[in-house]
């Protein structure tokens, strides 16, 4: 790694560097954490608000840069706290941070929510020695108000932009967390998922991203959608810096396992594993990636058993009626206790506000709330039946059963597809993902990067019972040992357009 030194602070020329390389720098003082902070900042600026205009980075933290010297010279007095000391993360803007930078969900309404306690995963990241560089653009209310909404956008942040074809769909609704890192904008980031959030925009964007198990790391001071299903996540470049997120936000696993210690470029060998697949035909572009990841899983020593998903409309049908239910619960509680400058306190109040703004309901609008809205709590029999349900088809009845049957380990099967042009008038195209069995049964999730399809990136999931992060883990390093690394993103305007010609027919359209 070389450096160069401007206004006598060291500023690093390479991009796209791991956080045990970014640790390596510092200790040999070739590097220091302001020299860092400054070097993300100036990225942000060249290619988040100038340049491509990403737009994934909501809000900057002022105190970053002083925050990082502080680290600096704690680093030289008593060495650091340990792999995170000095490393600048961005967090999801629906994730409190007690600082000059308020918890907005992308909303207007949350504008003056300035959080008078850092959420236990910030608390934790900061106790580890992260630096707090920003907040990230967010899907607005994590895409839970209009079923046609458009991910990646907000009335705060605006939209953000796909770094690998920019008029692209970033997914949601951790959009920004997944840009950033995919765009070098800090060594790593945090989001949250309810079903895809974090795992669809790891995949569409390139990166890692792991849903953990929910209840694994604490969801205090994280605006909510439904509480059986909501979780905190890390994004990174690579499967070692997610879990060196992993380690900081959430301890070590509840039976004892180290996140960071558990990977392992031999843990595919012997390893039984059931392969799901979409529709054959439907996607061919992404067949073929898919069935070169197999491959690779094969030459690392797994053993492949083919296996059937449950069918999904079920469990879809009352995932949806559990998300309506706890969402007006849930989000009505967070409101009471938000900042007193916040005068929007329930989700009545909320649903009045947007229909008053110049900006909330620009777009698209608020189906989802109003229906949430009618919901009747967490006593509604309805609800109650739904939810278990949802939790039996997904959990015992899915993966639970499919592990079982199979005498398998975990599963695998292609995130999701390829990015699909975004469409601000009709929102989101309804995609095959397999990212719904994973967030119903609060079961825990890893996307890895498996290939692209035509130049837009496409992830591999790694899917198994609760608390198995460390064999995912493990797993998802070992793939990635035997893959050939994603080219960074080029920032490219479009596929359609004559330079870079036309798309073929299928696979990522």
């Amino acid at each position: 790694m070389f450096f160069l030194v401007l206004s006598g602070v060291a500023r690093a020329e390479q991009t796209y560097r791991s956080i045990q390389q970014l640790q390596q720098a510092m200790a040999s003082g070739q590097l220091t954490s302001e020299a860092l902070v400054h070097y993300y900042l100036d990225r942000i600026q060249a290619l988040d608000k100038q340049g491509p205009t990403l737009n994934s980075v909501i809000a900057l933290n002022p105190d970053a840069v002083d925050e990082a010297r502080a680290l600096d010279q704690e680093r030289r007095q008593r060495g650091p706290r340990g792999p995170l000391h000095g490393i600048p993360v961005l967090i999801k803007d629906n994730i409190e941070t007690q600082d000059k930078m308020p918890t907005t969900a992308g909303s207007y309404a949350l504008a003056s929510n300035f959080a008078s306690r850092d959420a236990p995963v910030v608390a934790a990241l900061r106790a580890a020695g992260a630096v707090i560089l920003g907040k990230t653009n967010l899907s607005e209310w994590a895409g839970f108000r209009s079923l046609r909404s458009t991910s990646g956008w907000s009335a705060v942040g605006g939209l953000t932009r796909n770094p690998y074809v920019l008029d692209r769909t970033p997914c949601g609704s951790s959009s920004g967390s997944a840009v950033a890192a995919a765009a070098d904008l800090a060594a790593a980031s945090v989001g949250t998922e309810t079903d895809g959030s974090i795992t669809c925009p790891a995949s569409m964007n390139g990166i890692v991203g792991l849903k953990p198990t929910v209840g694994l790391i604490s969801q205090d001071g994280v605006v909510p959608v439904a509480h059986s299903q909501d979780t905190v996540g890390p994004l990174g470049r690579s499967v070692a810096d997610v879990a060196v997120l992993l380690a900081a936000m959430a301890g070590k696993s509840p039976h004892g396992a180290d996140y960071v210690e558990a990977l392992d470029p031999n843990a595919l060998r012997g390893k039984r594993i059931g392969v799901l697949r979409f529709p054959p035909g439907r996607y061919p572009e992404l067949d073929v990636a898919y069935a070169n990841a197999l491959g690779r899983l094969r030459e690392a020593g797994a053993s492949l058993i083919e296996v059937s998903a449950p069918d999904l409309a079920p469990i879809e049908s009352a995932e949806f009626k559990v998300l309506l239910t706890e969402f007006k619960v849930d989000i009505d509680r967070y409101l009471a206790g938000v900042n007193p400058a916040v005068k929007v306190r329930s989700l009545s109040e909320l649903i009045a506000y947007d229909r008053g703004s110049l900006y909330e309901l620009e777009l698209f609008g608020q189906s989802i709330f109003l229906e949430a809205d009618a919901t009747r709590g967490l006593d509604d029999p309805g609800y109650q039946a739904a939810l278990e349900k949802s939790k039996r088809l997904a959990g015992a009845e899915g993966i639970d059963r499919l592990l079982r049957d199979g005498k398998l380990d975990l599963l695998v099967a292609p995130t999701t597809t390829a990015a699909w042009r975004v469409d601000m008038l009709y929102g989101d195209r309804d995609t095959a993902a397999f990212t719904t069995l994973p967030a119903v049964a609060g079961y825990p999730h890893l996307s890895v990067p498996m290939g692209e399809v035509e130049g837009l990136p496409v992830g591999l999931s790694f899917i198994g019972p609760a608390w198995s992060e460390p064999l995912l883990l493990a797993c998802g390093y070992a793939f990635s040992m035997h893959s050939p690394p994603l080219e960074p993103p080029k920032f490219i305007p479009s596929l359609e357009n004559e330079e870079f010609g036309a798309p073929k027919s299928g696979g990522s359209e």
